[in-house]
């Protein structure tokens, strides 16, 4: 058990924004039912199920975490999608090497989606539209700094990657060969939402599990993220990209 696997059962979406605005977005698209769509780092596998029910795509759902990856499964079945959802349990640079190239990606809050040391705006954008096809798309989600943070901050969280501003991750996809389709910041209601939805849920579980041999490392995950939502309230967003691939 750990925080995440307890926290993405309560979210709608394991990130700050909303599906009905994952939806829009892929409205704006040209793709048509049975188009290839990887989705990377797919966490409760909602986004999945929204484009595989709702678009008709044939979607590769990619997650690291095993007990996530369950979840994952148990969602798409329940929703009876199993031909049109492939979930795969592992790390997506491995599945972007072995893939034809994309129709569409979704990359999510992801961290070094196409591998170790990749972390920075314009390179990790870069590598994954090697792996689209000519006139594809990449759904892009990711943290934005709303205003400069202070430097404790940005070095907690940018242990895993770097971030930049709005107008920064647009002009890194323009850099890295994209075309902007829509560019969107969630709202700081949607934000606050989505870190009271996680704590909330854990906070819920703490209390039934007390003796759980997890929980101490939960508990400690939950106010470390607590405190970083809490100091980052302001600074933090998250701001969600359509890029298109140019033919």
């Amino acid at each position: 058990m750990s925080f995440h696997r307890i926290a993405y059962e309560a979210l709608e979406v394991c990130n700050a924004v909303d599906l009905d605005t994952i939806e829009a977005a892929i409205a704006l698209t040209d793709l048509t039912p049975r188009a290839r769509a990887l989705d990377i780092g797919c966490g409760n596998a909602s986004v999945s199920i929204r484009l595989a029910g709702r678009f008709g795509l044939l979607v590769e759902a990619v997650e690291i975490d095993p007990a996530i990856v369950d979840l994952a499964r148990d969602r798409v079945a329940s929703a009876g999608l199993d031909a049109r959802v492939v979930l795969r349990e592992g790390a997506s640079p491995q599945v972007l090497t072995a893939s034809a190239p994309y129709d569409l990606i979704v990359a999510l809050g992801v961290i070094e989606p196409t591998g170790p040391g990749i972390r920075a705006p314009q390179a990790m954008l870069e590598g994954l539209r090697a792996h689209l096809s000519s006139g594809g798309w990449l759904l892009w989600g990711d943290m934005v700094w709303l205003d400069e943070p202070p430097g404790p901050l940005r070095q907690l969280v940018e242990l895993n990657n770097l971030y930049t501003d709005h107008d920064g991750w647009q002009a890194a996809a323009e850099a890295a060969g994209f075309e902007v389709a829509s560019a969107v910041l969630s709202s700081q209601d949607r934000w606050d939402r989505y870190g009271d939805t996680m704590q909330s849920a854990v906070a819920a579980w703490l209390d039934a599990n007390p003796t759980h041999p997890d929980a101490p490392a939960i508990a400690g995950r939950a106010h470390q993220l607590k405190l970083m939502f809490d100091f980052g309230r302001g600074v933090m967003g998250f701001g969600l990209y359509l890029l298109r691939n140019p033919v």
